[in-house]
């Protein structure tokens, strides 16, 4: 039986870390309580050692009157207005704490299971108090305190596990450690809302990972995410994914718009033009965007405010291009090129690039950083200069049909690859072998299609 279940546990582990590999980073350390049970029982009986607990009835539970009142020691630090609030007590510990038999078995009904006895049938470990398993909370601190110690800075859930579940934590982590600060700072989550209501399988509104991937990107997803405060509650809908979708073009089109300057020929001394009245503007805004993403962040980790000075940051230098471009001269490709590695170290940092990708989003499968762009540039030159050659001829000839088919090549092929290809205005200069050459096919395509047309005309 044990076999059969180590399996049906195997297989779910499995399939869930091979959806989060698509979404977050590896995990350093990952912990089962299965193989904890015998740290759980040290932990145990250390709170039992220090006074904070009692055994009854084959289980063991903690004393929260007794570390409540103890020198430097607080029960309820997160929320202690929930002491004694039976619905919280319920909802976090069901029949563990507040039935009738388990009441009968505790000094306070505030006193919680820190090991609970088996029934018959049910999950058992050897324990000294006999056969029975962990509490709820008790898990999480045995395991944390096994790898982390003493002491941690940041801990990590959702905004309904204050209480009692944190809280508890906390308390027996305290007096297993004899301290007051086994957590630094707590970071709880605002839930996940569907149409504005809790996800449920009972309201048939239950998304999973898999199925959200299904629809959306990974970094898509991490946007969406990023785009809202960690702490607030985040409605997934369409409108949501929509809002990152589009936030996600208009950072790619500026990356690929960049990409293509730099493309531009230039000799060295055209990398290093005199910077006039734009371009100090636009660098001083540069400075300016940074230092107020780093103050958002620094503000209770603001990702939502940090993307928007991000956005209005693109917002500047897409202005500063066209300017220069209507004005018929060439953007400073120096102040660019900081600016798109700032923002793509930004979404590195924010987990929405992977790789290793100098400027802007990777081209590829989720977890892939291959650059596309490297590999096609030597083809995307030669289609460049062919593409230039037939919208040269289908200008002089009035072909619009070739004209649009080149646009789409320029407009939807390319991008797709991680690549913008721009007109300039005089158009690119190619060889007269090349022109002729175009010129000819062009010819002989016209005359095979006049002979159709007259054939058809002579049949009538």
């Amino acid at each position: 039986m044990w076999e059969l279940l180590n399996d049906i546990i195997l297989y779910y582990i499995i399939s869930y870390y091979i959806i989060l590999y698509n979404i977050v980073l590896p995990a350093d350390v990952l912990t089962r309580v299965s193989e904890y049970v015998p740290e759980i029982v040290e932990f145990v009986k250390k709170i039992l050692d220090n006074g904070y607990g009692y055994e009854s009835n084959g289980s063991v539970y903690f004393d929260t009157a007794k570390f409540d009142a103890s020198s430097g020691h607080s029960y309820a630090k997160l929320v202690p207005e929930a002491v004694g609030d039976q619905k919280a007590l319920q909802e976090g510990e069901g029949d563990l704490s507040i039935s009738a038999d388990r009441l009968s078995e505790k000094h306070s009904q505030n006193d919680f299971a820190l090991w609970k006895a088996s029934k018959p049938g049910e999950p058992s470990w050897e324990s000294p108090w006999g056969k029975g398993r962990p509490g709820w909370h008790i898990e999480c601190s045995a395991m944390a305190g096994s790898i982390l110690g003493e002491s941690m800075d940041i801990h990590g859930g959702g905004f309904d596990l204050r209480f009692p579940h944190h809280d508890n934590e906390l308390a027996q982590s305290e007096a297993y450690f004899e301290n007051n600060h086994w957590v630094r700072y707590f970071l709880h989550t605002g839930h996940l809302t569907i149409a504005g209501c809790k996800m449920s399988k009972s309201l048939k509104n239950f998304i999973t990972i898999k199925d959200a991937l299904a629809k959306h990107t990974a970094r898509q997803l991490r946007l969406a995410f990023l785009m809202h405060s960690w702490k607030d509650t985040l409605d997934y809908s369409n409108n949501t994914m929509e809002s990152a979708i589009q936030y996600e073009k208009f950072m790619s089109e500026f990356f690929l718009n960049v990409k293509d300057i730099l493309r531009t020929p230039t000799d060295i001394t055209g990398q290093f033009e005199k910077w006039e009245a734009e371009e100090i503007e636009l660098n001083k805004s540069f400075y300016e965007k940074k230092e107020a993403v780093h103050e958002a962040l620094c503000d209770n980790i603001d990702t939502r405010s940090a993307l928007e000075e991000m956005r209005a940051l693109v917002s500047q230098s897409n202005a500063y291009v066209a300017a220069r471009k209507s004005a018929k001269l060439l953007p400073n490709r120096m102040l660019l090129q900081s600016i798109a590695h700032y923002l793509t170290d930004m979404f590195k940092t924010f987990g929405a690039i992977e790789g290793t990708e100098p400027i802007g989003f990777p081209v590829g499968n989720n977890g892939q950083s291959a650059d596309l762009e490297s590999t096609v540039m030597p083809y995307l030159n030669v289609l460049s200069d062919f593409r230039e050659g037939v919208r040269k001829i289908a200008r002089e000839q009035k072909v619009t049909e070739v004209l649009q088919l080149c646009d789409v090549v320029r407009d939807d092929i390319l991008p797709e690859l991680g690549v913008r290809l721009e007109d300039h205005e005089e158009g690119k200069e190619i060889s007269k072998g090349q022109t002729k050459k175009l010129r000819k096919l062009y010819e002989a395509q016209e005359k095979l299609y006049n002979e159709y047309l007259q054939t058809n005309q002579n049949g009538s």
